[in-house]
């Protein structure tokens, strides 16, 4: 168990129509821990990262953060996903306003911050992910890596509690994934809880605290790393990772 819950899930249920995506999840996240989500396509790995900052809503059970119940709507709603960032596969950047703007815009809106010190925490994210020098460009000018993290900081940027990456490298090209991974590395070695739905085995393997193997919609393992890839319990995650291991 972890020692500091920060996200848990209790008996958390999601249909689209009648398909159960998410059945009778459990899943508890403590403060500081990495927790990578892998799984087959259509295993509920995307839909439950999203139920974490209410993207999704459940038809039972219940989802809390730092003790609190996740909110409904409103300012309480605005609030937590300023709590817990999320960074999504297609980054989500706006095409009409420079990376600074990008990076400043929640925290003017949001966090209230004057604009003098939204850009200076911008700049200073933008220099850890490696981009300062591109502040005054926009979005287009950029390539899909430095994209994606201009989209780290700008979640960064809000002070979150814990960030969600949902396939945050499935849209790049190959030379271009591992720029951003080296960001999430770095942000884990900081103790920056995270929750990752990835395709990324190597970055699993190194970055993770625990790996979460879902199919069909349940948690089928949740164990260390080493345990999970060296000595995987269930038939499906062996019929898996012999899958992806091979290529």
């Amino acid at each position: 168990m972890a020692v500091d819950p920060l996200i848990e899930l209790h008996d958390v249920n999601k249909f689209y129509g009648k398909l159960h995506v998410l059945q009778d999840i459990n899943l508890t996240v403590g403060r500081g821990e990495v927790v990578v989500v892998i799984g087959p396509s259509g295993s509920g790995k995307s839909t439950l990262c999203r139920t974490i900052n209410r993207l999704e809503t459940i038809e039972s059970g219940r989802i809390s953060i730092d003790g609190r119940p996740l909110p409904e709507e409103g300012k309480g709603l605005a609030r937590l996903r300023a709590e817990v960032g999320m960074v999504f596969q297609s980054f989500n950047l706006f095409a009409h306003k420079t990376v600074l703007a990008n990076v400043s815009l929640a925290q003017l809106k949001v966090r209230k911050r004057n604009k003098g010190e939204a850009d200076r925490r911008s700049r200073e994210l933008l220099e850890r992910v490696g981009l300062v020098g591109q502040a005054d460009k926009f979005p287009a000018q950029l390539s899909g890596g430095q994209q994606q993290r201009v989209a780290i900081a700008r979640a960064l940027a809000m002070d979150p509690k814990a960030l969600l990456f949902d396939e945050p490298t499935s849209a790049l090209d190959p030379e271009m994934i591992n720029e951003v991974l080296e960001v999430m590395q770095q942000l884990a070695r900081e103790g920056m809880t995270m929750v990752v739905v990835t395709h990324e085995m190597g970055f699993a393997r190194s970055a993770a605290n625990r790996v979460v193997f879902m199919a069909d919609g349940r948690i089928v393992e949740d164990r260390t790393p080493e345990d999970f890839f060296t000595a995987p319990e269930s038939d499906r995650a062996k019929d898996f990772l012999s899958k992806i291991l091979k290529h």
